[in-house]
């Protein structure tokens, strides 16, 4: 089947590489914003499908490459966890465009290379659901179909194009209205005091965070639910009552102090004990990944396979092994360079920071992969892993520095420090295109695909998303700034893009490497971990694995703003209620292909939602970065309306509701078009 249909075509690269250029811009902006990013396999085929019916002969397997190339988009730009963090620290002030474009290119590749010798053990004979990866698949079939069939192949793609279309339309122009013209509030809160008690109601009015929830789902909802309570609800009221507050400083400010300086680190400890217990439950897969592994590059790839058992060869493999070290220790290199240290030492550095990334990364790959399949790309703990990387490697480093304490003082004691989060940013490179991966090679066994034709359509996505990650971080930089990073004193600080993980992995690194890292609340943090993993534990028994508790999610509702994080709830309470209602109303014969309609279509809009706004965020810095550059303001569209704050808030919320209305009706319709 599918024998003749062309798969890695012209037309598909340059439109995969489109689509991988304007993902990975909404993912940078978005997983800066918020520290989320989404999956793109999707909505790349959607579009894909959308766009190559007007070709000829495009077939199914030439879709699958398009969404397998793009998907590099929503994994690479994880990238952002870490690297915004030398800017934090003050070491860089700007991305330099051919160090971060090489250490991308690097770390992703091998991310390709290392999880193809798991595709038999958990791709072919395997039960990993691989959510993400069947749902691509899904929706290559529907738009294969005969025009014959009830969801015919061309309205059945343009049905899905539509929908993200609307929803990143309905996204963008709320987006501009706020960031742009700045007549809607972003969000709004109500603080009150209970004697010396300080807490908030949070809301958060982002239109993508309601479609990044709609797709993170109830569990994981309820968890970042859980953690708010436990930082608003327990920890900063707990902390404000005991901590005198100072005359000149207002009640919010004070409990938002508390909270960055203090409750955060509890969020910390739980991500960080979350992360490391699920590589704990996923060792044995791990070990037998890499038993895999080493058997397949002593065996060799057999002439007489079929077309689709053809992984790339092991001397291929091998090949780009070595060219990508070999460009890992390149960069490395010219980080160290920058130091003037001796050559020595600096050379020591080269070799144990490539080192520490080529073991780190090939251990992790076979982890990452098995998370995607259990829980899908989008949901694996990846910043976990990184905030577990860069630990071990700072305290490498601290080694290291220990031998040669020239290290530990050269740039005011920065360069060590600096060295770890880069050599952190290249690990996470490698994990999250592991992650991404077998997801792909899912979809592509599911369709009949050629292993080695994704394999390869990967590597060109990962060449593209690593060309236009470092000028998009540039842009957004000069035009936002990042929170403690800000490249001019006269900016708003209340526009910086948060980056919450490289803010967390900044803090981490230099605390190890300073010796005054606040244990106290990260131990606490790990305490509230290990409970909630029990619990965790005890609830997936006790209900069949019905009912989970993603401990990594009540750690991220700790540790980020209330106000991202509540409409993240609010999405994914949604995307339950959208689901129980279609239940409720649907005939029983009916109820299963009115889910995964229902499904398909909330999907693809809360994928519009989040592309819309990111858009709007990456087009708005061009032109922010336009103004500033010829002497104009940070906000040239800002209508400067008087006395608008509370006005603001009201319609940002009317805002809210009437998206949250558009996206239930168009939902529950698709339901009632097909019962």
């Amino acid at each position: 089947m599918y024998a003749n249909h062309k798969e890695l075509t012209l037309r598909g690269i340059i439109l995969g590489a489109l689509i991988t250029v304007i993902f990975t811009a909404s993912n940078v902006y978005l997983g800066l914003k918020v520290g989320l990013t989404f999956a793109s396999s999707i909505p790349a085929a959607v579009i894909s499908m959308a766009v190559l019916k007007f070709a000829k002969d495009s077939n199914i397997l030439e879709n699958n490459i398009v969404q397998t190339q793009a998907s590099a988009a929503g994994t690479l730009s994880s990238i952002i966890f870490v690297l915004p963090a030398l800017l934090m620290l003050g070491y860089w002030t700007g991305f330099p465009f051919w160090q971060t474009t090489i250490l991308c290119i690097a770390g992703g590749i091998l991310g390709v290379i290392f999880t193809i010798p798991l595709r038999y053990a958990m791709v072919v004979n395997s039960d990993l659901p691989y959510p993400e990866g069947v749902a691509a698949a899904e929706i290559l079939r529907a738009g294969e179909q005969d025009t014959s069939d009830d969801t015919p192949a061309q309205s059945d793609a343009s049905t899905g194009a539509k929908d993200i279309v609307i929803g990143g339309a309905l996204s963008g122009i709320v987006a501009f209205l706020t960031g742009g013209l700045r007549v809607l509030a972003d969000s709004a809160g109500y603080w009150f005091k209970a004697g010396s008690a300080i807490t908030q109601l949070p809301m958060g009015f982002s239109l993508a965070l309601l479609g990044a929830g709609y797709l993170v789902g109830v569990a994981g909802g309820i968890a970042i639910l859980l953690g708010i309570i436990i930082a608003w609800g327990a920890a900063v009221p707990m902390l404000t009552s005991m901590t005198p507050q100072p005359s000149d400083v207002e009640m919010s400010a004070f409990a938002m102090k508390i909270w960055k300086e203090n409750v955060r680190f509890i969020g910390a400890g739980t991500i960080g004990v979350a992360a490391i217990w699920t590589l704990l439950t996923l060792m044995k897969p791990m070990i037998e990944g890499l038993k895999i592994s080493m058997q397949a590059l002593k065996g060799g790839n057999s002439s007489n396979l079929s077309r689709m058992d053809q992984d790339l060869s092991p001397k291929a493999m091998i090949g780009w092994t070595v060219v990508m070290t070999l460009l890992l220790a390149v960069s490395f290199y010219q980080f160290v360079a920058d130091a003037s240290l001796p050559a020595g030492l600096a050379w020591l550095l080269v070799l144990v920071c490539t080192a520490v990334t080529f073991i780190i990364g090939f251990l992790v790959a076979a982890a990452c992969g098995y998370m995607a399949g259990l829980v899908g790309s989008s949901s694996s703990p990846i910043s976990g892993i990184g905030i577990i990387s860069i630990v071990v490697i700072s305290l490498i480093l601290l080694l290291v520095g220990n031998a040669y304490p020239q290290l530990l003082t050269t740039g005011d004691g920065k360069f060590v420090t600096a060295l770890a989060l880069f050599c952190g940013s290249a690990v996470l490179c490698v994990a999250t295109i592991s992650n991404d991966n077998l997801q792909d090679l899912k979809t592509g066994y599911l369709v009949k695909a050629t292993p080695w034709r994704q394999q390869v359509a990967l590597m060109i996505g990962v060449v593209v998303g690593a060309l236009v990650i470092s000028p998009i971080l540039e842009l957004l930089y000069k035009a936002y700034g990042f929170t403690g990073a800000l490249p001019r004193p006269d900016m708003d600080a209340s526009q910086a893009l948060g980056a919450p993980q490289a803010t967390l992995m900044t803090t981490i690194a230099k605390g190890i490497f300073a010796h005054n890292l606040n244990w106290d609340f990260i131990l606490i943090g790990v305490l509230i971990g290990a409970v909630l993993i029990v619990a965790d534990t005890l609830l997936r028994k006790t209900s069949a694995g019905k009912y989970s508790l993603p401990v990594l999610a009540v750690g991220m509702g700790i540790y980020l703003p209330p106000t991202i994080n509540m409409p993240i709830f609010i999405g994914s309470v949604l995307a339950w209620w959208i689901k129980n209602r279609i239940t409720k109303n649907s005939a029983a014969a009916q109820r299963e292909r009115n889910l995964k309609l229902a499904e398909r279509k909330g999907t693809l809009f809360a994928a519009g939602l989040i592309v819309g706004e990111s858009l709007i965020g990456v087009i708005m810095a061009f032109i922010i970065a336009a103004s500033v550059t010829t002497g104009g303001s940070d906000a040239p569209l800002a209508l400067k309306l008087t006395n608008w704050d509370n006005i603001a808030q009201w319609l940002g919320l009317l805002a809210f509701v009437l998206a949250i209305v558009i996206l239930s009706r168009r939902v529950l319709s698709s339901a009632k078009t097909s019962a």
